[in-house]
């Protein structure tokens, strides 16, 4: 106490105890676009723009170039918040390729993908659905998977310039990051501006989807079997059967690439993501790792540089276990538990200021693989004639 001494009486606030954690938002797409003919005071080019609306914000879109597609797409999904970054529309795919992975200017801003990093601190909101839809060659796919790791976010990508199963299969090969999905072939719908059927990237459908998944049923859903909403087609033939796995969606999903079917209504067929099978081969398994990630450690930003106490340490653990009964009791998770451990919080280690808080979760695994056993069998005619005189 700063003074030991008084007459009278005093009030000491001991606000102690646990913390209730909230969930970070998660359904909030990160979009490189291009679009010649946007209003730019809407849409300036390399700045990160956050739309509550992207429906309205189509008319300030133009017709040119991806945008106003793209935004179309996800609105016929769902109204979620947005980020969109503009970029210029190169001479060639070349050019236009370098515009949307950006760069660091002179002046120090972020420019093409890289300006989505800027987002949180420009708009206080980060971005956890990324794509690039008709944009997304395998450079701007590196690129996009770069930034999603440093935000702990997740990138949808077309298998781009790929015109067969097989080719979709051997691009495939060439990725192998958890934060990835990849995506073959396309989906065809109206395009108003020429009144007529065009191929959309399946990509612009997969955020909207995404984005509507979070808010309606959780992260722990993947983008698999589920209607879309607004395609008329798919741009290529892919042959699928739901209880034969010699065909082409099956095909593709053994080699970790999410296909496009059509039954009733048109679906994402594909829970995988790029990595090879090890932790996080399933979308919903990283979403979840890096939705606990961040969910923790921004709710405990108000810990930092407090008195290390016993009391302190076991409020931070509660705090992580209520949270975990919560998500297990809404279905998010199969089980979760924080805990201190001793072996990493040695007396050097906490005299320097550090503390280690172990925990553990169980995502909740998508049922992918369905088995029926059918048997024939007589016994059920054994007490026939018994049934009959009854």
């Amino acid at each position: 106490m700063p003074t030991d001494y008084h007459h009278g009486v005093r009030v000491i606030e001991k606000n102690e105890g646990t913390r209730p954690i909230r969930t970070i938002s998660t359904a909030v797409i990160g979009l490189i676009a291009t679009a010649e003919d946007a209003d730019p005071a809407v849409f300036p080019l390399d700045t990160p723009v956050l739309l509550t609306n992207v429906i309205a914000a189509a008319g300030k879109a133009g017709k040119k170039g991806t945008l106003r597609r793209v935004l179309d797409a996800i609105g016929t999904q769902t109204k979620p918040f947005t980020i969109v970054v503009r970029v210029a529309e190169g001479k060639d795919e070349a050019e236009t390729t370098s515009n949307v992975i950006g760069t660091t200017t002179a002046s120090g801003k972020y420019t093409g993908i890289k300006a989505l990093l800027a987002a949180q601190s420009r708009l206080g909101v980060k971005p956890r659905i990324l794509g690039a839809p008709g944009l997304d060659t395998k450079p701007v796919t590196n690129a996009l998977v770069s930034v999603a790791q440093q935000m702990r976010s997740f990138v949808y990508a077309a298998a781009h310039g790929c015109m067969t199963k097989e080719d979709a299969v051997l691009y495939r090969k060439d990725f192998g990051q958890r934060e990835l999905m990849l995506i073959w072939p396309d989906f065809v719908n109206w395009d108003t501006a020429t009144n007529a059927e065009a191929s959309m990237s399946a990509v612009a459908y997969a955020l909207g989807l995404r984005a509507k998944l979070d808010e309606e049923i959780g992260w722990h859903k993947t983008l698999s079997n589920m209607v879309v909403n607004g395609p008329t087609g798919i741009s290529s033939d892919v042959f699928w059967d739901l209880q034969d796995p010699a065909s082409d969606a099956g095909y593709l999903n053994s080699k970790e690439v999410t296909t496009l079917i059509n039954s009733g209504g048109f679906r994402f067929w594909g829970s995988r993501t790029c990595e090879t099978p090890e932790f996080f081969y399933f979308e919903n398994y990283t979403r979840t790792a890096q939705v606990l990630a961040d969910t923790i450690a921004e709710a405990h930003m108000s810990y930092a540089d407090k008195p290390l106490h016993a009391s302190l340490v076991k409020d931070l653990v509660e705090s992580i276990n209520a949270k975990f009964r919560d998500l297990v009791k809404q279905g998010y998770l199969i089980g979760g538990s924080a805990w201190c451990d001793e072996q990493f919080n040695s007396k050097e280690n906490l005299k320097d200021g550090k503390l280690t808080i172990d925990y553990d979760y169980t995502p909740v695994p998508p049922l992918e693989n369905l088995m029926f056993q059918q048997r024939i069998t007589d016994r059920y005619l054994a007490d026939f004639v018994a049934q009959v005189n009854s």
